[in-house]
């Protein structure tokens, strides 16, 4: 088992990686390489106009060194749906899900204790080499699963300020449900401006005080045993990990409000003690700290609901609760 996580969150991998590519319009028999380097054509479509998508989820080793992935299929699932948005050639399921689990099988000792995880993720990426293409999908596609041992993405314990952003939006409303690196290069100018001025970690976009999603997670304001978070929309990421929380705050007993809200509330209720969260794979559930609202900062007075929904999750993924609604998929006994 490896003996340190990396201070830098995705920063080291396992070595090899699982590939398929898509040629000849079928997908072609799995392969694995070296993790450390990819071939491709200067030309690659994905190069020059964004034919490009990802996934994010994570492998858990529980107590009995058992290794199990949390909501396997539903992230293939999610990545068949952005594969088909940019029209790349769309995963086989029953491929995508076995590169996952044999990559995860056989780096197994990157799989952490419970002080961390390991990241998976997978990627697709255009690869026919005519730069002439700008207005036509890409033909040609590879598809690779990288793996890596993780912690926090936010330290727990540590501020996390989030900068309101009430003018300018994350990316194109209709790309908002796309797990695409051209949303999050859109938000980056802001994310990085809010750095700067502010020292914040992420920018919560609220275009005309609309309350969508940050840069790079979603949120919800938890008031009491009541959250409230933005309806499904195609102007935002539709999170596995919202979907998760949601659920098990059902299960125990909270209310949920799926609609849409505004800055203004976010400021009425968090004045009056309400909490507020980022999720996501790599967050899981980071509690808010500070928000900056037209360059004023207010500060959120407790964790204790986010703590409380947290531990709901991380729970069902180190297997300390019953996984009753079958999110585990086990990969292996792979003691350490």
């Amino acid at each position: 088992m490896i003996k340190e996580i990396p201070a830098v969150f995705g920063s080291v991998f396992a070595p090899e990686m699982p590939i398929a590519k898509f040629t000849n319009g079928a997908w072609q028999e799995t392969a694995w390489q070296s993790s450390d380097k990819l071939e491709l054509h200067p030309a690659a479509h994905c190069l020059h106009y964004g034919s490009e998508i990802f996934e994010g989820m994570k492998a858990f080793r529980h107590d009995d060194h058992s290794v199990h992935i949390f909501q396997l299929d539903a992230g293939v699932e999610r990545m068949r749906q952005s594969a088909a948005a940019l029209y790349l050639p769309v995963p086989d399921a029953k491929q995508l899900k076995n590169m996952i689990i044999e990559l995860v099988r056989r780096q197994a000792h990157f799989v952490p204790d419970r002080r961390g995880a390991a990241y998976i993720r997978p990627a697709l990426i255009g690869t026919e080499s005519v730069v002439g293409a700008a207005g036509h999908p890409s033909h040609d596609a590879l598809l690779y699963v990288l793996l890596s041992p993780v912690g926090d993405y936010f330290k727990q314990g540590s501020q996390l300020r989030i900068f309101v952003e009430t003018e300018h939006i994350r990316c194109a409303p209709h790309m908002g449900s796309i797990k695409t690196g051209g949303n999050y290069a859109a938000a980056l100018p802001w994310t990085m401006i809010a750095e700067e001025k502010y020292h914040a970690q992420q920018v919560l976009f609220c275009p005309n005080g609309d309350v969508q999603e940050t840069g790079a997670s979603n949120f919800i304001l938890i008031d009491g045993k009541t959250l409230i978070t933005k309806p499904l929309t195609s102007e935002f990421l539709h999170g596995i990990t919202r979907k998760s929380i949601l659920q098990a705050a059902r299960d125990n007993g909270y209310t949920v409000e799926e609609r849409h809200f505004t800055v203004d509330e976010i400021v009425q209720r968090v004045s009056n003690g309400a909490e507020a969260v980022l999720t996501g794979t790599a967050a899981v559930l980071s509690p808010v700290t500070h928000f900056i609202i037209d360059g004023n900062e207010l500060v959120v007075q407790s964790q204790a609901e986010a703590l409380k929904l947290r531990k709901f999750i991380t729970d069902i993924q180190y297997g300390d609760a019953k996984d009753s609604h079958g999110w585990l998929t086990k990969v292996c006994d792979c003691a350490a």
